[in-house]
């Protein structure tokens, strides 16, 4: 039994690290699909890739900082949902021509997996630090999957922004 709850333990830096190539690899897939979009949410793509990048900063800051460098071996309960946010780490291949729809649908698929994952994270660390960290994630993953459910909704029930 006492193996089995090790297993599900992970430490802070491998958090971080996962949080942070998840972050890389989406930064990358928006800015690469900036140019293949509509018009219609061009703007919300080149938001989404910059959010993106500003938490790729924002946890590399975290992880050189003194105030983390005592924490990063920290264990952590492996979130449930961490296999789906794992798997998200790998963006889909959407073509040179994607669907407005199919690009809010993925966009909104990415964020529900990070919502889940950081919410889980912010709740399984005591307050502090990394606590404040993935409350914020949380928060930024909550805003802009609001973002992407109304422009969604607009889209589908308009035939287009």
């Amino acid at each position: 039994m006492k193996t089995g709850k090790l297993s599900q333990m992970t430490s802070a830096e491998e958090v971080l690290e996962t949080v942070a190539e998840f972050s890389r690899e989406a930064h990358s897939f928006y800015t690469d699909l900036v140019p293949k979009v509509t018009k219609n949410i061009r703007y919300l793509v080149e938001d989404l890739a910059r959010a993106e990048l500003a938490h790729v900063r924002m946890l590399s800051d975290l992880v050189k900082s003194p105030d983390m460098r005592d924490h990063l071996k920290d264990a952590i309960l492996r979130p449930e949902a961490d296999r789906r946010f794992s798997d998200a780490v790998q963006a889909p291949e959407l073509g040179d021509t994607p669907d407005d729809q199919q690009v809010l649908q993925y966009a909104l698929a990415r964020e529900q997996v990070a919502l889940e994952e950081f919410s889980e994270l912010a709740a399984n660390t005591p307050p502090g630090l990394l606590h404040e960290v993935f409350s914020f994630l949380a928060n930024e993953e909550t805003r802009q999957k609001a973002d992407l459910e109304a422009l969604y909704y607009e889209i589908v029930h308009s035939g287009g922004v």
